[in-house]
């Protein structure tokens, strides 16, 4: 794994769980603190990370194996491009917040193909750069859809009930099967943003 001198902090979570939004109000926060703080998101905004979102909103169609082989090579390019990759972000000393990173592919992927399958193609990324802290906001698949409904006009191809149980169950096993080697924290989603927001910022401050 390259050395580098910032944090890498990755938010996880089912659509609908609020994850976005605390990784805006956790910038506010870290840059009022005096950090350096750099925010990005996966899919990125690159050739491979529009080509996802066209499939995922019904644009294009691909296979499921293709679409979680697109998302590794998205974050491969992610880390590693010269002009804003992740870890160009840390080397020059950024706290980097990403929405979304490998358990996503993990969680949402192995709906359609083998968890194992989705780990193996990743381990690449996972080698380059781990997260210090992967930070899950647990919300129930109920919730995050009445969210869902309530606050966007289009939804995508994952964003169903049925969907969103699986991919929290699926998430549930990622975790369990890297607990091990990864820093996963839990925290609740069902709360107000601003109790949200001082729990995530609370464990937030044990890796920087």
């Amino acid at each position: 794994m390259e050395q580098h001198t910032g944090r890498f902090i990755a938010f996880e979570g089912i659509d609908g769980s609020g994850k976005s939004t605390q990784l805006v109000m956790l910038k506010q926060q870290l840059e009022a603190a005096g950090y350096k703080v750099y925010n990005t998101f996966e899919p990125t905004d690159n050739q491979i990370g529009s080509l996802i979102r066209d499939i995922l909103k019904g644009k294009q169609s691909a296979d499921q194996l293709t679409i979680a082989a697109l998302f590794a090579a998205d974050r491969l390019h992610h880390i590693l491009n010269a002009e804003d990759g992740l870890l160009k972000k840390l080397q020059e000393g950024f706290i980097v917040l990403c929405d979304r990173y490998y358990f996503s592919s993990y969680a949402y992927h192995s709906v359609y193909v083998d968890m194992d399958w989705v780990i193996e193609i990743n381990k690449k990324s996972a080698e380059l750069l781990q997260p210090a802290l992967n930070v899950f906001i647990d919300v129930d698949p109920e919730t995050a859809m009445q969210r869902i409904q309530q606050n966007r006009v289009d939804t995508e191809l994952y964003e169903t009930l049925d969907m969103q149980q699986k991919v929290y169950m699926n998430y549930q096993r990622a975790f369990d099967k890297l607990n091990h080697q990864e820093h996963i924290c839990k925290v609740p989603g069902h709360l107000s943003l601003a109790d949200t927001a001082t729990e995530i910022l609370a464990v937030v401050k044990t890796v920087l």
